[in-house]
């Protein structure tokens, strides 16, 4: 069943390209934005993940903190992290519990391959309720940087 807006954003830990346990709930106070991507080294996920590397800086100033999830070793993520000098987290979800959780798994990808993250956002509030969420089938698209920077922005007016 699909995330809405408003709910609690479901809580996970997951380890992270260096091997760290990353746990939502013990981001709070901070906004979040997490990036569900299909495979590592692929184009569209180095373009989305590279156009976010590059605006860091924006995402900081709104006080958020971005994580990427997919469902590759964090072996593969740490070497995909060191090749596009990527400066966020990337977080494995190799058993696939989160990607369920935020009900953005395929069935069935490219190849064949089963279980793997769609393409997919979710911004989540310094309190962890949803206030943006974006599930693609089009693995070939990006998510709506546009309107997650309005959501971050007008959260951020409405606290103030």
């Amino acid at each position: 069943m699909a995330l809405q807006i408003a709910q609690a954003a479901p809580d996970f830990t997951l380890f992270s390209d260096d091997r760290t346990p990353i746990t939502l709930s013990e981001q709070r106070g901070s906004k979040v934005v997490l990036l569900f991507f299909p495979v590592a080294f692929t184009s569209v996920c180095t373009a989305e993940l590279c156009s976010v590397r590059d605006n860091l800086k924006m995402y900081e100033g709104l006080n958020a903190k971005v994580f990427g999830i997919s469902v590759d070793t964090v072996y593969t993520l740490a070497k995909y992290k060191e090749e596009q000098n990527l400066n966020f987290p990337l977080l494995s979800d190799f058993n696939k519990e989160v990607s369920k959780a935020y009900d953005c798994l395929y069935d069935t990808f490219a190849f064949g391959m089963q279980g793997v993250s769609k393409r997919a956002a979710f911004v989540i509030d310094e309190e962890g309720g949803l206030i943006y969420t974006e599930v693609l089938e089009n693995a070939g698209e990006q998510p709506n940087f546009e309107a997650i920077q309005k959501a971050l922005q007008e959260k951020g007016e409405k606290i103030l």
